[in-house]
């Protein structure tokens, strides 16, 4: 496995899934066909640029772009959004006009979990849960994270 494939597949495991320790991820790779020591291990996060952050499920790595962007968006997207609603499978967010996009984004750096991913149109963003029985739920996180940031 060359560096870069190991670095996607870091990058993709921290994105998806909280990982809380160096011993959690290199579990989670080597369950992926990945073998890395410890010392590369180490290695690529510093490379990548992961940090450890708290967060309402305890400590978990992010990638500092991942961060960063949160922090930018943050005081943008609560003023922009004005309803959340779910139904048995999909979430949709209402915002104002042009605003979706930024509401997604901010949706997409969150990397919940529990959130596959969102599609944004001009005022309107559909976020896609994990699972049809996630929904209610995504939108109560997205409702306390948007009333939390006006």
């Amino acid at each position: 496995m060359n560096k870069q494939a190991r670095h996607f597949a870091i990058k993709d495991l921290i994105a998806t899934v909280p990982i809380g320790s160096q011993h959690d991820l290199r579990g989670r790779l080597r369950r992926a066909g990945i073998r890395v020591t410890q010392a590369t291990l180490s290695r690529d996060m510093k490379e990548l640029g992961v940090s450890k952050v708290t967060s309402t499920g305890g400590a978990r790595y992010t990638l500092q772009g991942q961060a960063s962007e949160a922090q930018i968006l943050k005081p943008l997207v609560g003023a922009e959004v004005l309803s959340v609603d779910a139904n048995e499978a999909l979430v949709v967010v209402r915002t104002l006009p042009g605003c979706a996009n930024t509401v997604g984004e901010f949706v997409d750096v969150l990397a919940d979990r529990d959130i596959i991913g969102t599609v944004a149109g001009d005022n309107t963003l559909l976020v896609i849960p994990r699972t049809g029985r996630k929904a209610r739920q995504v939108a109560q996180l997205l409702k306390d994270k948007f009333i939390g940031e006006r």
